[in-house]
């Protein structure tokens, strides 16, 4: 990394800071974060750089720094309330983290198998969004999401790499989820999701299900998987609480008549 000069150019150390969150979202400093000595010899830059690089991860406390131990990465942890309906993007914002995306795709599409756990006809055109979630730059989920295009049109050209799905359908469509229901289940993510949030063959997920719908009919489906090591569920009661049961089946249109 060599420097350069001018007006407008990137500083240094925010080059550096940027390579070395692209490192921790992979996991490469499990083990140990490096000591400044091997950072200038990785970056060739000052050590005065790679020092205020370090230090705004430490005031965002992504890396800690104990005696004997040295400099190491803070394990991320997510912590999502079950019970109401929730937005992940607002929860993981609510408990101080940037939540950005990295969007995969957006598009529209069919597929059958999402259109029937919608209880939808299966060549239902639908709206598509493949997220890898971030939190403080680290990923933690990926998400995917159908709805279905008569209601999620004006979606396809939304900015999804700081915003939240719910938020953006409220604001451009005027609707949101009235009822639905969410299953979570322990799994081991497959290859390719396991190369996006950087995970080993035998580190375990939280699989999660959602449906949604509003008045009018089926809203959403939604699978997303959340890494096991960074996100805890968690839930609340009292004796005057009541809890709500959902039938884990969307509801079925009856079948249009030919």
């Amino acid at each position: 990394m060599r420097r350069r000069g001018g007006r407008g150019r990137t500083p240094l150390w925010s080059r550096v800071l940027a390579d070395l969150r692209v490192r921790m979202a992979r996991g490469e400093f499990a083990e140990a974060f490096p000591t400044d000595r091997q950072l200038v010899a990785r970056y060739g830059v000052s050590r005065h750089t790679v020092r205020e690089a370090v230090r705004r991860l430490k005031d965002e406390g992504v890396v800690a720094r104990e005696r004997g131990r040295g400099s190491f990465v803070r394990p991320l942890a997510l912590e999502q309330r079950v019970g109401p309906l929730y937005s992940l993007f607002r929860s993981v914002e609510d408990q101080g983290h940037v939540q950005r995306s990295d969007v995969l795709a957006q598009r529209t599409v069919r597929d059958r198998r999402v259109s029937e756990r919608l209880g939808l006809r299966a060549d239902t055109p639908l709206f598509h969004l493949r997220r890898v979630r971030r939190a403080d730059a680290v990923a933690f989920a990926v998400d995917d999401v159908w709805i279905p295009m008569r209601v999620a049109r004006p979606l396809l050209h939304t900015d999804f790499r700081h915003g939240a799905v719910y938020a953006e359908l409220a604001r451009l469509v005027g609707v949101g989820p009235l009822n639905g229901w969410e299953r979570i289940s322990p799994a081991v993510a497959p290859p390719r999701e396991r190369r996006l949030l950087g995970l080993t063959a035998t580190d375990a997920v939280f699989v999660v299900h959602r449906y949604t719908e509003t008045a009018e009919g089926p809203l959403e489906w939604r699978e997303t998987l959340v890494r096991g090591d960074m996100f805890t569920y968690t839930t609340q009661w009292s004796s005057t609480g009541t809890a709500t049961n959902f039938d884990a089946r969307p509801r079925r249109r009856p079948p249009p008549r030919r």
